[in-house]
């Protein structure tokens, strides 16, 4: 695949960091430190040139996520209620018919994993595109067109919040992603925090 081909003008950037952080003591993730960077660095570094813009959704330390230049915006919803929420954000700021959407704790994202993933949906007729790596699907990785908002709140409105059940509703094509695995390597302890700097020092 030649990265040029790839039509940046269609695509809102969405990273999703809106979450309590629990599995790593409630810190806010994306402003953790890697190699003396803030790991939401390393996110929108990788999509910065494939989309239109980049949105970041978070629903704590606002200031500090606006200082890198991306357009903020939190959940419409109140009491973190998932990476739906996030989504729902995303597609409601976004100016283009799509969005892609990846969490802010896998700085190791390959900026070729977006070009591909939207090579392999754009002359479909799916609605969503889901990443797979060879093993499993990873919902937060995905591409959505914009007129699903509709149907994404009367989802959160009926109280669901299975990100899952609400694809399967939809026309989902699953991306074969599987030479890009190590994209979606993210980190919820310390401990992986270390594993992944060492790797961000070798590449």
């Amino acid at each position: 695949m030649n990265i040029e081909d790839h039509d940046s003008t269609q695509i809102t950037g969405v990273i999703l960091a809106g979450g309590m952080g629990r599995r790593m003591n409630g810190v806010d993730k994306g402003l953790v430190l890697l190699n003396g960077r803030q790991m939401i660095s390393y996110v929108i570094e990788t999509l910065k040139p494939h989309v239109h813009e980049v949105v970041v959704n978070a629903n704590r330390n606002i200031d500090q996520y606006q200082q890198f230049g991306a357009t903020v915006v939190a959940d419409s919803t109140e009491g973190y209620q998932g990476p739906l929420a996030g989504v729902e954000a995303g597609i409601a700021q976004a100016k283009t018919p799509w969005i892609y959407t990846c969490p802010c704790d896998s700085p190791l994202q390959s900026a070729l994993l977006l070009p591909h993933m939207w090579q392999q949906i754009k002359n479909t007729d799916a609605t969503i595109g889901v990443a797979f790596d060879g093993e499993r699907t990873h919902p937060v990785f995905s591409l959505l067109q914009v007129s699903l908002l509709g149907s994404l709140r009367s989802y959160l409105a009926g109280g669901d919040r299975k990100i899952d059940r609400w694809f399967e509703q939809h026309k989902l094509l699953t991306i074969d992603c599987s030479k890009y695995a190590a994209s979606f390597v993210n980190i919820n302890t310390e401990e992986e925090l270390v594993d992944v700097g060492i790797n961000l020092n070798e590449s």
